[in-house]
């Protein structure tokens, strides 16, 4: 074969390739800013103190674990809810929000500052978190989510 019919399979491999991956790198940003807007209103809901965020989103067989170590499941976190008293957001803002996708797999990391009031504690925090999302027919939901106190 000669070089330049080497170099003529190799362009049109090339021309071939290139709308497959630039529809997947269309897609990934596609679920980037997907997953931005939810992480984005879930703050919005924790500040208005609503829980259909947390109904509609958070898996069903969701846990999570606070930046004081405990461990949470979705039923606990919507009872929490319910109690504005002793379980509500005074101010709350996300920054570094990055989204990672593989597939219908999503991972948004972030550093949260918020001061609030968790189970009857008051707490004026900085934390590093980690939601991890998967896509569950129409809609993305999280499955697991972790913090840590930043230093």
């Amino acid at each position: 074969m000669s070089l330049t019919k080497a170099g003529m399979y190799v362009s049109i491999l090339a021309l071939a390739v290139a709308p497959v991956y630039a529809l997947r790198v269309q897609a990934n940003a596609d679920v980037v800013a997907a997953i931005t807007k939810l992480e984005n209103d879930a703050v919005k809901a924790d500040l208005a103190g609503d829980k259909a965020w947390s109904e509609k989103y958070l898996a069903d067989d969701w846990m999570g674990c606070d930046s004081s170590g405990k461990w949470f499941t979705k039923p606990e976190v919507l009872k929490m809810m319910a109690d504005t008293k002793n379980n509500n957001y005074k101010s709350e803002k996300l920054s570094n929000l990055k989204v990672r996708v593989y597939g219908t797999t999503a991972v948004a990391t972030y550093t949260d500052s918020y001061e609030a009031t968790v189970a009857g504690e008051h707490r004026v925090r900085t934390i590093l978190a980690t939601d991890v999302w998967v896509k569950m027919g129409a809609d993305w939901k999280v499955v697991s989510g972790h913090a840590t106190p930043t230093k």
